[in-house]
């Protein structure tokens, strides 16, 4: 059992992504991380897939998949090279003084964006793979994190394009 990343290039069109995802949930498989989004074509949609299962039953899946009518293309990226990321809102109990340059600290050594100012709090943004989120989230934990909000992880095969 290992988490799959699989992207998923459909027509761009109402009731896909909830036929795609009725799928995952018929089979019994909880989808980790889900984003979905027009592409390059205007008229079409990626949907990456965060699903954790092993190989043989991963593969099933592709194939129902394959058989839904507006899926145009899947690719398992997880075994190719590729570059994945996801991106994450934190609002951070931080009072002026020592504790909200400790935490503005934080956010420069992980690169976070400062993207709100209270007068009792900062809301960082970050983006990268989980690891470097879950490292920040932990850093900032001490501080008083009052909401967190992440995106499910995006992903793109390296080199040649997968579809032309």
């Amino acid at each position: 059992m290992k988490p799959h990343i699989i992207s998923v290039l459909v027509e761009n069109k109402p009731g896909v992504l909830s036929r795609v995802s009725g799928l995952f949930s018929r089979r019994g498989y909880n989808i980790e991380s889900l984003a979905v989004g027009t592409c390059e074509t205007p008229d079409m949609s990626r949907i990456t897939i965060v699903v954790i299962g092993d190989d043989m039953h991963i593969e099933q899946v592709k194939k129902q998949l394959n058989k839904l009518i507006d899926v145009i293309k899947i690719i398992d990226i997880t075994e190719k090279e590729h570059v994945s990321r996801e991106l994450a809102l934190i609002k951070v109990h931080a009072e002026p003084g020592s504790p909200r340059s400790e935490v503005m600290q934080i956010a420069d050594i992980f690169r976070a964006k400062i993207i709100d100012v209270g007068a009792q709090t900062l809301v960082l943004e970050i983006t990268g793979d989980s690891e470097k989120i879950q490292a920040i989230e932990t850093l900032l934990r001490p501080y008083g994190v009052l909401e967190l909000v992440r995106t499910g992880r995006i992903a793109l095969h390296r080199g040649a394009p997968s579809v032309k």
